[in-house]
């Protein structure tokens, strides 16, 4: 249900403008990213891969506004297995070396996001737990043209669950579809 609401969420971003950017740079955007994530839950730490579905709105070349659906991981040991999603709403900055949306580029982002920790442990069941918490990121890439990028991105999540202090780190590579 919530990939679905997900998926929703960016299509219904994606038919808000045409289909090429203004030449300011403003127009709707759609990101998938994949990479590595290091989640540390009270001492103990794991990783396994993450996965982003992100789309928002560009104001300008510069500035644009995001939500997301990430899958942050999973880990497990003997009898306790844990996951860790969620969904998000931000800013990104993003300053392009040669023209708008063309070249060599870095980014920032940062906002709040609502994050689900799903943990059950063997013969005893299973709990939920959410929490709402900054994040912040960085990036790097290139966009080979005003509709297409391609970026390597840093995320810092901080979460909480059944008042455990979680801190998920990220690294992912980014597809990204401008319209």
């Amino acid at each position: 249900m919530k990939k679905t609401l997900a998926l929703s969420l960016v299509l219904a971003l994606g038919g808000l403008t045409g289909t090429a950017l203004a030449a300011n740079g403003s127009g709707t955007f759609v990101r998938g990213e994949v990479g590595n994530s290091d989640i540390e839950i009270g001492g103990f730490d794991g990783s396994d891969t993450a996965l982003s579905l992100r789309g928002g709105y560009y104001f300008n070349s510069n500035v644009a506004v995001e939500a997301f659906y990430s899958n942050l991981g999973k880990d497990s040991d003997d009898s306790v297995r844990a996951k860790i999603h969620g969904f998000g709403l931000g800013v990104v900055g993003k300053r392009n070396f040669i023209d708008p949306h063309h070249g060599f580029f870095i980014s920032g982002r940062a906002g709040v996001m609502h994050t689900t920790t799903d943990i059950s442990v063997s013969g005893l069941g299973s709990a939920d737990d959410s929490s709402s918490k900054p994040y912040v990121g960085i990036g790097i890439g290139y966009d080979f043209s005003p509709a297409f990028g391609l970026g390597l991105n840093y995320d810092f999540i901080k979460a909480e669950a059944f008042d455990t202090n979680i801190d998920i780190q990220t690294v992912t590579l980014g597809l990204e579809m401008r319209f």
